[in-house]
Parts: C-alpha cells; structure tokens; sequence
C-alpha cells in the first residue's frame, strides 16, 4: 500500500501543480472554490486509472509475458514527462484563470489525468486492489490539489516546480523497481 500512496502522490503532483498556478490568480480564495478544485482533479485522478485497468484488463492475456516491461516503459515515460513539463510550467500558468466553472475546470482536470490512464495501465499487471487504489488517488490528488491552490495563493509558485520533478522521479524509481524484481535482481 505504500507503493500505491507514492504513486498517488506522483500522478497528484500535475493537479498540484495546476493548482498552484491557480492559487496565483485569485484575489480571495474562497471554499468552494478548493471543494470544486479538490473534487475535481481528485475525481478524475480517479476514474481514469480505473478506465485504464479495466482497458488493459480486457487486454492482459495478450502482454503478460512483457508486463513489466509495460509498467516500466509507461511509469518512466510518465516521470520522465513530469519532470520535462515542470520546466515548460511558467508559460503554460500564465494563462491560468481564476474562474472555477466546468468549462475552465473539465480541460485541465481531463489534462492531469491522462497520465492517471496509464498508471491505471501498469495496476493491471501489478497486485494491486484497484477500489482501494483508486480511492487513494483520489482522495491524495484532492487533497493536494485544495492545498495547492492555498500555497499559490499564499507563496506563489516556489514549490510548483519542485514538486512536480519529485512526482516524475518517484514514479520513474518505482518503475526501475518493479522492472529489477521481475528480472530478479531485487
């Protein structure tokens, strides 16, 4: 379970991240507003890794002799992209809005969980309970994401960039892991 709360941690660090540069632009952060953000990053850091176990479920008699390449290969991938996009923040947050509706809310929300759909992948090939899992996700990436808005609010973006390399090499170290117990190395 503590692999699943690292993992949780990682993939929250987009949301965390978005949040944060979300926290910049309000003058008055109220609680709905951190209840709308938390439940929406948190929601579907969720609900795409359930779609993506239950896609590579469907599929998992066909890749079981290379799963752990597969969970290496999407894990790296994605820690790798987490830590590339963490340089290319500063443009991306300058065209952050202050307005929490659904039709600002639902594409960032869809964006940060992208990487969610391939974690959701790799539980398919790992021994993971998936509810409990997923629950975790959200529950970690909504509560990151109602802090995030606070700490951009308050400090700025200071940690934004931070946190997000440390997401992207966790998820990567975590994939080098599972890859070195599979070969037997570990």
């Amino acid at each position: 379970m503590f692999q699943i709360f690292l993992i949780a941690l990682s993939v929250s660090m987009d949301a965390f991240a978005v949040s944060i540069g979300k926290g910049l632009t309000v003058r008055r952060l109220r609680g709905v507003d951190a209840l709308k953000t938390a439940l929406w990053f948190g929601g579907f850091q969720a609900l795409f890794p359930l779609l993506g176990f239950f896609f590579a479920k469907t599929f998992a008699g066909y890749v079981t002799a290379v799963d752990h390449w597969i969970i290496f290969a999407l894990l790296a991938f994605i820690g790798g992209n987490m830590i590339h996009e963490a340089f290319e923040e500063d443009e991306e947050n300058a065209k952050e809005t202050a307005e929490f509706d659904w039709r600002h809310m639902l594409p960032l929300a869809v964006a940060c969980s992208i990487d969610a759909f391939a974690v959701g992948v790799s539980f398919a090939f790992m021994q993971v309970h998936v509810w409990s899992s997923v629950l975790l996700i959200g529950v970690t990436t909504g509560a990151f994401s109602a802090g995030g808005l606070y700490i951009g609010r308050v400090f700025g973006s200071r940690w934004q960039k931070p946190a997000q390399i440390a997401g992207g090499v966790v998820l990567i170290l975590i994939g080098v892991k599972v890859l070195l117990e599979h070969l037997g190395v570990l």
